[in-house]
């Protein structure tokens, strides 16, 4: 009986070593097979995406000197209605417009249409992972009944492994605009170039660069445009709930040299609070409230740090309803 115990306890750790060799092999075989460097960056940003965290953390949770309220819907169609409106409080001036949007997913097709208040009417026919996995068509038109001006731009895209490339073609009677940029990304690095050539005039309207890195929790950003401006920002994911970013930005030929720090911090999963400062001493707060599931509430305020006391700051408020 003893040798029969012995020998199922040799048996089971023999077939507990025999599963750790299992797990252990299989794991083996994910990280042999796991992409090197930083695997999520095989397919790299479009040009005007890079720096993007950065640029949220400054741009996106503030809206001072505007009352906004947008509405989002969904029909049982499919259909997409997005309304805004908002008016600012220092011109007085107000604005809306109205927004239509439909995806055939089956055939890859977007259709989009927009209305706003300066009577201008906006379509946009996309067709994405049709004729090659990755390419991405567009037509993006545009007329204005009072003048009877129209224009439209032919616009094409191609993602792939560590490339992605765009064209877009603005015609005019003139002479057809060329746009035209590419980004390369390997290993968390990203190489990006963007220009603009009139046909009209053979000229480069638009000449520009831009270098970064980009990890799981770490973003640089670093760009040349012109070759007389010069950018550069530094986002970083401290934890879960804590976001920072600098962004410096400089003219050659002159003084004037821009500089900012921003955070953003998730107070609880209903609440954020972001805040920035420039050198101008210009601080920027914003303050974000979920009320309930699709309401959603923003304050925000701009102070002059030079002058407190003098008034001239600002403040805006925002709702945010979807449905």
């Amino acid at each position: 009986m003893a040798e029969k115990g012995v020998g199922s306890v040799m048996q089971q750790d023999k077939s507990g070593k025999c599963k750790q060799a299992e797990n252990k092999s299989h794991c083996v075989t994910c990280q042999h097979h796991a992409p090197k460097g930083h695997g999520t960056m095989a397919v790299p940003p479009a040009y005007a995406d890079l720096g993007k965290s950065a640029k949220d953390l400054f741009n996106k949770g503030y809206g001072y000197g505007i009352l906004k309220l947008d509405v989002k819907t969904k029909s049982q169609s499919g259909v997409e209605f997005a309304t805004s409106g908002s008016s600012n409080t220092d011109t007085g001036k107000s604005g809306g417009h109205l927004e239509t949007k439909y995806k055939m997913n089956e055939l890859g097709l977007t259709f989009n249409q927009k209305w706003n208040t300066d009577n201008t009417l906006t379509t946009e026919i996309t067709v994405e992972d049709q004729l090659a996995q990755g390419l991405k068509l567009g037509l993006d038109t545009s007329f204005v009944p009072n003048t009877g001006k129209k224009s439209a731009k032919l616009k094409t895209g191609y993602k792939h492994d560590y490339v992605n490339v765009g064209c877009d073609l603005d015609f005019d009677m003139a002479g057809p605009t060329v746009h035209a940029a590419a980004v390369l990304g390997y290993e968390g690095w990203l190489a990006g170039y963007q220009l603009a050539f009139d046909t009209a005039k053979s000229k480069l309207m638009q000449n520009n660069f831009a270098l970064g890195y980009k990890a799981g929790d770490f973003q640089l950003h670093t760009n040349v445009n012109e070759g007389t401006e010069f950018g550069g920002s530094i986002y970083q994911k401290v934890n879960s709930k804590l976001e920072t970013a600098v962004h410096l930005a400089w003219t050659a030929g002159s003084n004037n040299t821009r500089f900012g720090i921003g955070a953003k911090y998730q107070l609880d999963k209903d609440a954020t609070l972001s805040t920035k400062v420039n050198n101008a001493c210009l601080v920027g707060v914003g303050y974000t409230q979920t009320l309930r599931p699709g309401v959603k509430l923003t304050l925000s305020a701009l102070i002059d740090g030079k002058n407190v006391n003098t008034g001239g700051h600002k403040v805006g408020l925002g709702f945010e309803l979807e449905a």
